[in-house]
């Protein structure tokens, strides 16, 4: 499907030249696939990228029909939540070690925030960015 960059309107499929306005077939501009949406109302890399908000969309989007099926999202839904799984075992560590565990418990938290900003900003942009432990398992998962 392809749209006349002069007025807008839908060019039919093999068309030369545009049929409202008359500009020809160098006018008409294809509808990109990352521009396009699914059944589901989502485009992968945005559902790939809500992955990330918490583990709630991780584990929805691991569970609802058509996202399941779909190696991109689930790849992200399931680094997500290793991810968080992962973190959360750091920081339950660190608590038994007294002050030096809150130091460095800050600091990995100040990292885990930028690495996850990246992940989010990766997987919008499309790309499959896998952490090194658990990108693997991750993929591995995915492709279950």
């Amino acid at each position: 499907m392809a749209f006349c960059t002069g007025c807008g309107k839908e060019i039919p499929a093999g068309a030369a030249a545009c049929p409202s306005c008359g500009q020809g077939a160098a006018a008409a501009a294809p509808v990109s696939a990352a521009a396009s949406t699914s059944a589901s109302g989502l485009t992968d890399n945005v559902a790939g990228a809500l992955a990330y908000v918490t583990f709630i969309p991780a584990i929805i989007f691991l569970v609802m029909e058509p996202y399941n099926k779909n190696k991109f999202i689930r790849f992200h839904a399931f680094q997500c939540l290793f991810f968080t799984l992962a973190c959360f075992a750091v920081g339950i560590a660190l608590m038994f070690i007294p002050i030096l565990g809150a130091i460095v418990g800050l600091l990995l938290w100040l990292g885990e925030i930028g690495l996850w900003i990246i992940l989010v900003l990766k997987a919008y942009q499309g790309q499959k960015f896998k952490l090194p432990v658990i990108g693997d398992i991750a993929e591995q998962q995915a492709n279950a």
